[in-house]
């Protein structure tokens, strides 16, 4: 979990509560997992919401285990994560109402321009991580179990390895997030899995390389999960919903993250994944009326 995350917690409820006779703040509370904080693209989504609609939305950055256990504590009204298996079971756990897709980008395998696992160009993650397991060849795992690592370790599984030895590192402050991971995996010239935002934000900051990337396997899907009123009687349902239906609607939430990053890196960091989004083939007409995104909008009538 990002450092202070406890305190800042702390700090939103005090400092959100009103004084008496004074009209409430209209607020949602988000944790998120730290790539989509580190990109940019939550404080974006955060400050156009609040300009059209008057509600504040703030987050605290966590790896996916952490922000779901902070939800847990009925402390959050909404998470943002990328590990479908803990999201999961948090719904079947009764703390979470429904995935709702928001967006996706794709994870890579960065190392050295040496590559002395001779992985470049492979055309799988699991062919990559069998030669990288073979020649025990420096491996950073940010080991925190959030959304990254509990996606490479999924790479390991399906490549039918089980990494251990001096070769795979865990990095001691891999819950800081993928920057800090990344950039001290470059300082190791050692090689690991990272999703592509990170990598375009400090690419001019290192001198790793993308080695592997294309594999359907690598796809870094980004879910939003409303925090259950049954289980958490306290949480701004009402709000969070609001801030769901803009995300996902086509021409809110859903147009900004189809540009994002796209002037300063000559891509878009992440690809827009709602059910509306999809069903309209990104069409603005109509995405007022969108509902949550298991939902969706009518297809645009031809």
């Amino acid at each position: 979990m990002h450092r202070y995350c406890l305190g800042l917690i702390c700090c939103f409820l005090f400092g959100f509560t009103t004084l008496q006779g004074a009209e409430p703040q209209r607020f949602v509370f988000m944790a998120s997992t730290i790539g989509p904080i580190d990109s940019g693209i939550v404080a974006a989504l955060e400050d156009q919401f609040e300009k059209e609609t008057g509600i504040r939305v703030r987050h605290v950055g966590a790896g996916t285990g952490a922000a779901l256990d902070l939800a847990r504590k009925c402390n959050i009204d909404l998470v943002m994560v990328h590990a479908k298996a803990l999201e999961e079971k948090f719904i079947t756990d009764g703390f979470g109402t429904e995935r709702i897709p928001l967006m996706y980008n794709d994870f890579v395998i960065m190392g050295p321009e040496a590559d002395p696992a001779g992985i470049k160009g492979m055309k799988t993650a699991a062919e990559a991580l069998q030669a990288i397991s073979t020649k025990q060849a420096p491996f950073i795992s940010r080991g925190d179990k959030s959304g990254t690592h509990v996606a490479e370790l999924d790479l390991w599984a399906k490549a039918g390895i089980k990494p251990e030895g001096a070769w795979y590192r865990v990095y001691e402050k891999g819950a800081d997030g993928n920057v800090p991971t990344l950039l001290y995996t470059d300082q190791q010239a050692a090689y690991t899995v990272i999703d592509r935002a990170t990598y375009l934000s400090v690419k001019d900051k290192i001198k790793l390389s993308v080695l592997v990337e294309g594999d359907e396997a690598l796809l870094n899907h980004i879910s939003l999960i409303p925090v259950s009123k049954q289980k958490c009687p306290g949480v701004n349902n009402k709000d969070a919903m609001n801030f769901v239906n803009w995300l996902t609607a086509p021409c809110k939430g859903q147009k900004i993250i189809a540009s994002f990053g796209k002037d300063t890196y000559g891509q878009p960091l992440f690809i827009p994944e709602s059910t509306a989004w999809k069903a309209t083939n990104g069409a603005c007409k109509g995405a007022k009326d969108c509902k949550p995104s298991s939902k969706g909008c009518p297809a645009k009538k031809k």
